[in-house]
């Protein structure tokens, strides 16, 4: 059974033979305790009765704990009863919840005898912080607490309680022990198990495998812990008849919780602006008798969220919850600023109208002065008190106008939706003061510029400072210094490095206003922003010239002193050479062949240096030239020998060594096909010849000539008659004879038969013929013709003596006379007259 459970396996899953002699109730385990403290040791024994039959006569014992591995005990013992018994301890149990497994060998796996369950964890910890408040929602009395640490054993919470007289010190009726939800740390006990206006003894008892634990006492009256619920908040509408909120306040009601209506109560607020980093500001008490309240020293034009909490007064109790929050926003205040403005004559429009330019300064009098939404610049004729004229309405700092000659002062205010400022009036004073006596600037860091001047004498009440970009630039900026006395500043707003400044100084006397002296300078100067770009010129094997275009100088930056060239190979070394900024090529000497340089430039002056964007280069190969020239003509000989191969081949394509030479049979003659040895072979024909048979010659066809005419013409009967020329070589055991073939005709695609012809010039009997079954054009492929002995072998019988076929109509194309055969019909033959007589 293979299929039984391992030792492995849960409880729950262990299977048990139900067979007759199975192992069922063999072994028991027992364990000195199945729940222990989480590291101290357990021992375990386990017994294999005597009734199972199925085991061995001495089994061996093995444990197992959770999925480990099997192991034998530490003793293994027979009882005198008959009984086995192993004996293990775990020297400490680091498991939480596992099983411990007695098994036995039987076969090839170990089987499950019996199991236990072990569990290990820590007593409870005793219960802290325990409170209780009666909730008037659900009428009961609601007790929490803090269980502690993890036991890792199941552990039950109860909170238990009687009820007492006096001072908790006696006890009388027990109140129903109140057990929390599984995971929680709270209880409720409900109001009919409560003694109102009496004490009770309350506390926690936590109890698992390991212990009991139980919390401090608590004495206390149900209704002395009752706790409320929070008020509600709510803005209150502007009454038209009362007067507008003031910017820094806020005007809120509220509303208590409706049990608790008739109780005496107070409440506290908290209020937080909606900024980020802003903490709970938090307000005394407030009676709950009032139920609107105005929260003022808050800032204008800011969204602030506020809570409410209350409690019962004088009896005591607790803290209801804060209420949620409640958003309100300030209302905004006029703008109290402080605005320094100078104003400049532009040109005469006409004998009555002359154009002026005002410039201002917005100064913050206080932490929060308000926001400013716009500015407006007005101006009242003398005479006419009543009568405002707009000159500008505008958000710049800025404005231009046109204004009667006669007109002294203009009117600057700065508003927004809760008022104006307080009015500055400018006054157009002619410059009939003193001018400073010395004027000096420089620039200390890319955005800021330092102004010194001499005072003149007698000192000013202050002085009026402007700077903008150039001579000619349009965007001003100002800047007042009311004390008279002091002789320098420093300018930090607008100030952009590399840039050309036009800094102005006018001393402010009363009444009028010194006249205007500047200066130009430039902010403080960076290094280039970029160093020409590099350029190559000519590269050699251990050379490179390079170039490069110097920047032309420019306002502002500081002049270049050197470049310096920098170039590194793969192998991490770099060189650096330096030269004068009249240079704008280089050379560089020493370079290694074929090798692989990163090239850089940098440009330097006083004020920094920059880098040029990267070039990378490769130095020419060693012996480049001669190699394209070696290639150049080897390649020049290798063709010229292809085009002499070539010519060659096509001008001699008999002697071409690359494949037989095949006559053509149209053109040439057959014998030069047949090789010269082939006369002297002997092949002995014993059913051919008989010892008194003449000498053999051989004839063979060479050339076929055809009349087309002829072929066309002749009928069947025709086809067995003689050619018109026919054409021999006669072997005889000499020198061959050969005669000159005529021309061959061309424009037939006639398959064309091989023949031997055999026979003796000098005899009178007939000769024999043997044809051959192929049917091999001669003007095929070059595949080569069969050998002269070949064609004896398609004979349908051997003959003892030569004799003429019996003639047929039908025979005599396949075994008839001699030029019956396709390929004869155009031989010339000399010598063998008797032929006709085939």
């Amino acid at each position: 059974m293979a299929g039984l459970g391992a030792c492995g396996l849960a409880r729950a899953a262990l299977i048990i033979l139900l067979l007759p002699g199975s192992l069922e109730k063999c072994g028991q385990i027992n364990i000195s305790a199945p729940v222990v403290r989480l590291g101290d040791p357990v021992t375990a024994s386990c017994t294999i009765s005597q009734n199972c039959s199925h085991l061995d006569p001495e089994p061996q014992i093995l444990w197992r704990l959770g999925k480990e591995q099997e192991q034998p005990g530490q003793r293994q013992q027979r009882l005198p009863d008959g009984t086995w018994k192993s004996t293990i301890t775990l020297p400490y149990l680091n498991h939480t919840h596992t099983f411990l497994s007695c098994c036995v060998q039987w076969g090839n796996h170990p089987q499950i005898l019996d199991q236990a369950e072990l569990q290990a964890g820590y007593p409870p910890a005793v219960p802290s912080n325990l409170s209780c408040f009666m909730n008037l929602t659900t009428n009961s009395l609601t007790c929490q607490w803090e269980p502690g640490p993890n036991t890792y054993l199941p552990t039950t919470f109860i909170l238990k309680s009687f009820k007492s007289r006096g001072n908790c010190q006696t006890q009388e009726d027990s109140v129903f022990d109140c057990v929390p939800e599984k995971r929680h740390s709270y209880c409720s006990i409900p109001r009919k198990q409560l003694l109102l206006y009496q004490n009770m003894v309350i506390w926690v008892r936590a109890e698992n495998a390991l212990g009991v634990r139980e919390s401090p006492q608590l004495c206390l009256d149900p209704v002395d812990v009752v706790k409320l619920e929070p008020p509600t908040l709510w803005a209150l509408e502007p009454s038209p008849q009362a007067a507008p909120p003031q910017p820094h306040c806020l005007c809120f009601g509220w509303e208590p919780w409706k049990p608790s209506i008739y109780m005496d109560q107070e409440c506290e607020l908290r209020h937080r602006p909606q900024q980020e980093g802003a903490s709970w500001a938090q307000v005394a008490p407030l009676p709950s008798s009032i139920h609107q309240y105005e929260l003022c020293g808050l800032l204008p034009a800011t969204v602030y969220a506020l809570q409410m909490r209350c409690i019962r007064s004088p009896l005591p109790g607790y803290w209801s919850s804060w209420s949620p929050s409640l958003e309100l926003r300030t209302t905004e205040c006029a703008p109290a600023i402080r605005l320094d403005t100078w104003w400049r004559r532009q040109r005469q429009l006409n004998p009555e109208m002359v154009g002026g330019q005002l410039f201002w300064k917005p100064t913050a009098l206080e932490e929060d002065s308000g926001r400013i939404q716009g500015y407006l610049l007005s101006w009242s004729p003398s005479g006419q008190p009543g009568l405002v004229m707009s000159l500008c309405n505008t958000t710049e700092f800025s404005c231009t106008f046109s204004l009667p000659s006669a007109a002294q002062e203009v009117t600057l205010v700065a508003y927004n939706t809760a008022g104006t400022s307080q009015p500055t009036p400018v006054v157009f004073l002619e410059s009939k003061g003193p001018p400073l006596a010395g004027l000096r600037a420089i620039a200390l860091d890319p955005h800021s510029l330092w102004v010194g001047w001499e005072p003149p004498s007698p000192q000013p009440q202050g002085y009026l400072i402007e700077w903008g970009l150039g001579p000619t630039g349009s965007n001003k900026t100002l800047k007042m210094e009311h004390n008279g006395s002091i002789t320098e500043t420093l300018l930090r707003e607008n100030i952009r490095p590399f840039q050309l400044y036009e800094i102005t100084v006018s001393p402010l006397y009363p009444g009028t206003v010194g006249h205007s002296q500047h200066v130009y300078t430039y902010s403080k100067e960076i290094g280039p922003p970029h160093a020409p770009e590099l350029h190559l010129k000519h590269i050699g094997k251990t050379w490179a010239k390079l170039e490069w275009v110097p920047k032309p100088p420019e306002l502002g930056k500081s002049p270049l002193d050197h470049y310096t060239i920098f170039w590194t190979n793969t192998k991490d070394q770099s060189y650096s050479t330096i030269l004068n900024t009249s240079s704008h090529s280089f050379v560089l000497h020493g370079l290694e062949p074929a090798s692989l340089y990163h090239i850089h430039l940098m440009a330097t002056s006083q004020a920094g240096a920059s880098n040029s964007t990267g070039l990378t280069l490769m130095t020419l190969a060693s012996g480049n030239l001669e190699l394209y020239i070696f290639l150049g003509l080897f390649g020049l000989l290798v063709v010229l020998i292809c085009l002499c191969v070539a010519t060659w081949f096509w001008c001699s394509p008999r002697k071409n060594p690359l494949w037989p030479s095949v006559p053509d049979p149209a053109h040439s003659s057959l014998g030069s096909w047949i090789p010269k040895a082939m006369a002297e072979e002997i092949f002995p024909l014993p059913s051919l010849w008989d010892s008194g048979m003449p000498p053999i010659t051989k004839i063979t066809v060479l050339e076929e000539e055809k009349k087309l005419g002829s072929w066309e013409s002749s009928d069947s009967s025709e086809t067995c008659g003689l050619p018109t020329t026919v054409q021999a070589y006669i072997l005889q055991g000499g020198p061959k004879a050969t005669s000159t073939p005529p021309q061959a005709q061309f424009g037939t695609s006639d398959q064309v038969f091989y023949g031997q012809v055999l026979g003796s010039p000098t005899s009178p009997r007939p000769g024999h013929y043997i044809r051959c079954d192929s049917t091999q054009p001669l003007l095929g492929s070059l595949t080569p013709s069969p050998k002269y002995y070949e064609n004896i072998w398609f004979q349908n019988s051997p003959l003892e003596t030569p004799m003429a076929p019996l003639p047929s109509q039908e025979d005599d194309c396949v075994f008839g006379p001699l030029l019956d055969f396709p390929l004869l019909q155009g031989l010339r033959v000399h010598g063998m007259e008797g032929l006709g007589a085939f």
